[in-house]
Order: structure tokens, then sequence, then C-alpha cells
């Protein structure tokens, strides 16, 4: 969903959002956020916690959008934090899924 996102592929995506989307985008990270805190939450030491951790910041940014969905209508001039971020989540959905789906010793 990140790689969706990303400037590389839509480069207009965010220029045109408006409030509203931004509210429901927030309510659905709150619900998968809290879905994930709720049936896995985990702290180990070991990659089950970066789930965790992935759960808890689902949860913090949908309330965020929810909240204040003016706030991300404004437009940054320098988009390579926004890039790092987008590029960081890839790799994090990426070694998630990895370790989700790869098979175990018994």
């Amino acid at each position: 969903m990140v790689l969706s996102e990303t400037r590389f592929w839509n480069p207009t995506l965010y220029n045109t959002q408006i409030e509203p989307l931004i509210y429901l985008n927030g309510v659905l990270l709150f619900v998968a956020g809290l879905a994930i805190v709720k049936n896995h939450n985990i702290w180990i030491y070991g990659w089950q916690t970066l789930l965790t951790i992935v759960g808890y910041f689902a949860l913090a940014v949908g309330l965020f959008r929810m909240f204040f969905p003016h706030l991300q209508k404004t437009k940054f001039d320098n988009n390579n934090p926004i890039l790092i971020v987008e590029i960081i989540l890839i790799f994090t959905g990426m070694f998630l899924t990895f370790k989700a789906y790869r098979p175990t010793k018994r």
C-alpha cells in the first residue's frame, strides 16, 4: 500500500485531498491499529515487538488524522523527510511479511 502511495508512482496524489477523505483514512488506520494491538500485543525480544509498535503507530496516526485532518493538507516544500519515512515503511512491511510467512522450524 505504501509503495502505491509514494511520490514516484503518484506524484499528485496528495495535492487534491479533501478533509473528509483524510478523516476516513484516519478511521481506517485507527481500526487497523486497534485490531493489531488487541490481538498482537506482544512485548518480547524479537520481531513480534515490531508488529506491536506498528499497531500503536497506526493508532496514533489514525487519531491524528481524525482530529486534525486540516493539518494533513498543508504542503511541504521539501519532500525528502516524507520520502525517507515512506521508504522505511516499505522495508518494515517487507520485513514483517517475510517473518510472518516464512516456514517455522519445529
